[in-house]
């Protein structure tokens, strides 16, 4: 049995010590010796969170089908252990060998979302890792950082030497590899990094340099070499079973958010919907086929013993084979026992008859996102969607037996009126109205909750809104107030529930969503004061953000409050993500005139995914 890290006298002072010991169902063992490559695979937030998030299993089992590979994974630890760490200065280690993360080849940091950007501090000083790559020796690991945010790495740049864009089932073994023949040939850090940047989707921040205007504006991201490219290309799996999935999927000893096997239908969406920048990223969208998904539906249960399986998309309704997949695993979870989980369905698409078969005799509330009160609004926003629809889909659940609804709303969308916020409210009250026009007394069981929330719009790369303004924080708050007193004075009141999201952290997700290199000082700043686990609204301290920002003489308000010119040169705008800059703009005059577009199944809008020759731009011209 190999030596842990942490003694049992410190193990018994934390909370969840399980979070620390490694050792799960399926978790990889090598020696860290007889390998020529270690991975550190880090998800900076707690081991609960880090181990629902499908990606990090995905490439833990890619990379240790490799034999000259050790994949080992690392999550931030708790405030109690973080304080434990420092105090006795124990490096911050890996679960699967129990040695310093500092040890290893590479430290790849997923980034799914931006209030996450302390916690990357917080490993890295952990490790005893310099926090800017500029300061790091030649024994420290290539730190690379993958995922969502990469589509504007702008604001946490200094602290990575690399960053992966697109998918990661592409090209990582070719920079693996890149990275073995070059250590054989003992070349240095700044070299293979410049060899690096030749690769397609590889984006090295130190090669290149922005230049600003008097007003702050960007006037140009140059490359600082021949190796680095003008613009850096997303990676994508054109054909989506030829990716292979998990071998063993990772068992944990505790409960962790997400505690069910995870099956991807697809990738991308065909939607448009114009706050989200996942439906434009993510494009085109991708299918796998039903045999690839019977194949692993069956591996996944089998291995883990999960009683419950998620089917995992965008929009699980525009699954063109959904119904089909469905009439199988139906039958195959029945005999043995097991729940589907089948979220991101439409209310436009919502089939009852799917509903009613995979769900438990007792009906959970049902979950639907108009994001919008107003037919005007979602067409602003492309959401597509009628009120029609959403009283078709509520009404078929109520004569279902469902009597719990909860709907998800946006406020701070751009051109929103007070008539739309009203909106709000009134489309819950029409919603219980119709529970207790069209359901007899005699047939319901209790009163119907009909549960609202809404957060605040950000807005991010890569999506039409990206040249919209965000609200102050009052603002935001007296639009929640209104909409929370106009609920209190609807007729329903007793059955309907509203909540809105927290004001500060929505702020703080705006300046990292569109912010740039300054930003980073900010954080770094933000970090040394204390700023940790930001994304838990326990420890979110906004007057120590607003100090940070006074400090380092930045002005938040830069990156949130200002109306973007369309021609303005943007910190992302390096990057190709396969959606066209051009595109953006049409849909963004598109929805200042209220004006929807269709799907990509109705009609291609010339977005610019074509280039990628593969999934929905393609299925009808094979």
């Amino acid at each position: 049995m190999q030596k842990l890290a942490l003694d049992e006298e410190i193990l018994l002072q934390v909370e969840q010590p399980a979070r620390y010991i490694g050792g799960e169902i399926n978790s990889v063992k090598k020696d860290p010796d007889k390998v020529k490559l270690r991975f550190a695979m880090c998800f900076p937030d707690v081991y609960e969170i880090g181990m629902s998030h499908l990606g990090i299993q995905i490439l833990y089992s890619m990379f240790n089908r490799r034999e000259d590979v050790y994949c080992e994974r690392v999550f931030s630890p708790w405030t109690d252990l973080d304080r434990i760490l420092r105090e006795k200065k124990i490096p911050l280690f890996t679960l699967e060998s129990q040695r310093p993360v500092r040890e290893c080849d590479f430290l790849g940091i997923t980034l799914q979302y931006e209030m996450c950007y302390t916690n990357i501090l917080q490993v890295l000083e952990l490790s005893e890792i310099p926090l800017r790559a500029t300061d790091r020796r030649e024994s420290d690991p290539i730190v690379i950082g993958g995922g969502p945010c990469t589509y504007n790495p702008e604001p946490i740049a200094p602290f990575f030497d690399l960053f992966y864009m697109g998918e990661g089932e592409v090209i990582y073994d070719q920079l693996l590899d890149l990275y073995l023949a070059h250590k054989e040939a003992g070349g240095d850090r700044i070299s293979f990094l410049k060899k690096a940047a030749a690769l397609p989707g590889i984006y090295v921040p130190s090669l290149y340099e922005p230049s600003y205007r008097e007003d702050g504006t960007l006037s140009s991201f140059e490359p600082l070499c021949p190796e680095a490219p003008a613009s850096v290309r997303r990676l994508v799996m054109s054909v989506l079973d030829q990716a292979d999935f998990i071998d063993t999927p990772l068992v944990p000893f505790i409960r962790v958010t997400q505690d069910r096997s995870v099956l991807e239908l697809m990738r991308g969406c065909i939607r448009g919907c114009r706050f989200c920048q996942a439906g434009n990223v993510y494009r085109p969208q991708r299918e796998h086929s039903v045999e690839y998904l019977k194949r692993y539906a069956e591996k996944l249960l089998k291995i883990t013993g999960n009683e419950e399986i998620s089917l995992s998309s965008l929009s699980s309704s525009d699954y063109s084979r959904l119904q089909e997949f469905l009439e199988y695993l139906i039958q195959y979870t029945k005999e043995r026992k097991i729940n589907i989980s089948l979220p991101s369905l439409r209310i436009d698409a919502f089939s009852l008859d799917v509903m009613q078969r995979i769900q438990d005799v007792k009906k959970s509330s049902l979950t639907f996102a108009p994001e919008a009160g107003t037919q005007r609004l979602r067409d602003v926003i492309n959401k597509g969607i009628t009120e029609e629809d959403i009283m078709r889909g509520v009404s078929s659940a109520f004569h279902g037996g469902w009597t719990k609804v909860k709907f998800y709303f946006m406020l701070g969308l751009p051109t929103e009126t007070e008539e739309d916020r009203k909106g709000i409210p009134d489309l819950c009250e029409r919603v219980a109205d119709l529970f207790y026009d069209e359901i007899p007394k005699s047939e319901r069981v209790g009163r119907v909750q009909i549960s609202a929330s809404s957060s605040f719009f950000v807005p991010k790369p890569f999506t039409p809104f990206q040249w919209a303004p965000m609200c102050s924080a009052e603002e935001y708050k007296e639009r929640a107030r209104f909409v929370k007193e106009t609920f209190k004075q609807e007729k329903n009141w007793k059955s309907l529930r509203y909540q809105y999201h927290d004001v500060g952290t929505t702020l703080m997700e705006g300046v990292f969503a569109r912010g740039d290199r300054r930003v980073a000082d900010v954080i770094e700043r933000a970090y040394r004061d204390g700023a940790i686990y930001d994304a838990w609204t326990e420890y979110f301290d906004a007057e120590r953000w607003a100090d940070a920002f006074a400090a380092c003489g930045v002005d938040p308000d830069f990156y949130t409050r200002r109306t973007r010119s369309t021609d303005e040169l943007l910190p992302w705008d390096f990057i190709d993500c396969g959606v066209s800059k051009e595109f953006l703009k049409r849909e963004w005059k598109s929805a200042l005139e209220g004006k929807v577009t269709p799907n990509c199944r109705e009609h291609c809008s010339g977005c610019g995914a074509t280039s990628y020759q593969g999934g929905v731009c393609f299925e009808n011209k094979n």
